[in-house]
């Protein structure tokens, strides 16, 4: 009897060994948010940030974490200079006064042991807004074969109307102010 209760006290330890959050460090190597906006209706612009940090907390056994990304707003990049300049100018992002972004959420609907959404707040231009991400892709690998790592990876969508966060540059000129996300990110498990 004694060693039964030993076997399930080490049962118990381990499942909840296992079940223990897991903090993993965002890849700035591997992170780039882009976006699309739209030019007077007549083409698509796209661009991305390509300066990310942050963490992504994940317990998978209990089906809940957290994401909190920051995102260096000068490091914009549309491929264009002229375009970048403009973009981080007082009428557009003003990187002066607002020279980063967050955003915060927790996951959410999980499938298959993987979060399927991120329910999170957008603070963009000084304004905190609600903003949801739809996970289309996201997967673990317990040794990833160069950093010798756990990492953890996804792809995220979702939009957002700028004007919201106080960004109104052009909509007078008939741009649409809708604002397309698409998010990679990549994040390695730190040391315990």
């Amino acid at each position: 009897m004694k060693a039964l209760l030993l076997a399930l006290a080490a049962t118990a330890a381990a499942a909840t060994t296992q079940a223990a959050p897991v903090t993993y460090a965002i890849d700035a190597s591997h992170t780039y948010p882009s976006f699309e906006a739209d030019h007077m209706g007549l083409s698509t612009w796209r661009g991305k940030f390509n300066s990310t940090s942050g963490t992504v907390v994940l317990d998978a056994a209990a089906q809940r974490g957290t994401v909190d990304l920051k995102i260096d707003i000068a490091s914009v990049d549309f491929g264009h200079e002229e375009m970048n300049r403009h973009a981080l100018a007082a009428d557009i992002l003003d990187a002066a006064q607002f020279p980063t972004a967050t955003y915060r959420g927790a996951f959410a609907n999980f499938a298959g042991g993987a979060p399927r959404e991120l329910r999170g707040a957008l603070t963009l231009h000084g304004v905190t807004r609600p903003v949801r991400l739809q996970i289309v892709h996201f997967k673990c690998v317990q040794e990833h074969p160069i950093n010798k790592r756990e990492t953890c990876g996804a792809d995220a969508r979702g939009s957002f109307n700028r004007s919201d966060f106080g960004i109104g540059f052009g909509l007078d000129m008939g741009f649409k102010p809708l604002v397309h996300l698409r998010v990679q990110v990549e994040a390695i498990r730190e040391p315990s």
